[in-house]
């Protein structure tokens, strides 16, 4: 299976760059424990012709919250958090305008009611951890915590982290570090912030031709709850100052990387398992199910991550789960088969993720025989 299988990957991604419709991918697969798929195409800069190679880091949008979530997940399974107390049990300032009940499981659940940042965000303020923490703890909720949900695209992270700062002494990125990708081999692979000496790896993200009608409309979408100025855009995603921030609503990554933290859920994966099958069991399955509020389409959340192949439904796919980013990267885990599959690309286009959908798909049938 495995030969096929990084076969018949190669020659979709190679195609994919041949016609223009990509230009530089990764695609992984673990398969019960062990990597099946590793493979590569096209240009990790399509200007200098600079190839990409497995190591290539790839801004991955929100398909790093899959990290941020495993962080959250992982504490709690070693008694540092826990799901249902409340956030300003450990970050006292949280509890201004009645927060004081809201828990870890509404942020994971995306139904805190707290999905904006302030609107006059500016790049500078969004890279400042504090800045940001503080408006966050100054912030009143839209609605009581886990009456209604809407994803949190951007203060997602932010809870995340300073929860996770507050209860540890460190930051995210720290955590994320010493608990998950050291311990997995995977330290060089998965990041919240870029260090300095890596940025060279990072591919260069190029927007569709003809899509500013698009962004314009994911912005008019987003207004509400996030200005402009820090929309995720390729030209965002490019800049070294965002790139190195610790913003884990987010996050620049490999394939590689991503699914090996995937594969580390579901069971071991050289030594190392992440928790223990019983919480597994608590994170991946239906914790709310609801309708966005902002976007109108059901949603089944597990303890942060969407249940459902991307491209699929949760009651078509209801052992996957995963998240994939805005741009066209994904990533996701299915406990039936033991696959876990993501793909990186820099071809950024937010309202399109026919690579993903085709990729995963096919994956998803080779390893269900």
């Amino acid at each position: 299976m495995s030969d096929n299988l990084q076969d018949r990957v190669q020659h979709a991604i190679d195609e994919l760059v041949a016609s223009g419709a990509e230009i530089g991918l990764q695609v992984a697969v673990y398969h019960r424990g062990e990597l099946v798929v590793d493979a590569v195409a096209g240009a990790a800069d399509r200007d200098t012709g600079r190839p990409v190679t497995s190591d290539t880091l790839f801004y991955a949008a929100s398909t790093g919250k899959a990290a941020t979530a495993t962080v959250a997940n992982v504490l709690v399974d070693r008694g540092v958090l826990e799901y249902d107390a409340p956030i300003a049990d450990v970050w006292p300032e949280f509890a201004a305008h009645g927060k004081d009940k809201a828990t870890l499981r509404h942020v994971l659940t995306h139904s805190i009611g707290l999905p904006a940042i302030p609107l006059t965000t500016t790049i500078e303020d969004l890279t400042n951890w504090t800045t940001m923490t503080e408006a966050l703890a100054d912030s009143e909720l839209w609605w009581e915590p886990g009456t209604k949900m809407t994803y949190h695209a951007q203060t997602f992270g932010f809870l995340v982290g300073e929860l996770v700062r507050r209860a540890t002494g460190k930051p995210i990125s720290q955590v994320l570090r010493e608990e998950i990708t050291e311990p997995l081999g995977i330290a060089d692979e998965v990041y919240f912030g870029v260090p300095a000496s890596e940025l060279p790896r990072v591919a260069t993200l190029h927007e569709a031709d003809g899509i500013e009608e698009m962004m314009a409309m994911v912005g008019q979408l987003f207004a509400k709850v996030a200005p402009a100025a820090v929309m995720p855009t390729a030209d965002f995603a490019n800049r070294p100052d965002v790139l190195m921030a610790d913003l884990p609503s987010g996050g620049t990554l490999s394939a590689r990387g991503i699914a090996k933290l995937y594969a580390a859920l579901l069971g071991e994966v050289d030594g190392v398992r992440l928790v223990g099958p019983e919480r597994f069991a608590q994170i991946s399955s239906p914790a709310l199910v609801a309708n966005d509020e902002f976007m109108g389409n059901p949603a089944t959340w597990a303890l942060g991550y969407p249940i459902g192949r991307l491209g699929s439904t949760a009651e078509e796919t209801p052992t996957v789960f995963g998240i994939p980013g805005m741009g066209g990267s994904a990533a996701w885990a299915d406990h039936a088969t033991g696959t876990t599959f993501a793909l990186t690309k820099n071809h950024f286009n937010p309202t399109q993720a026919d690579a993903a959908i085709q990729l995963g798909a096919l994956v998803a049938e080779s390893t269900a025989k």
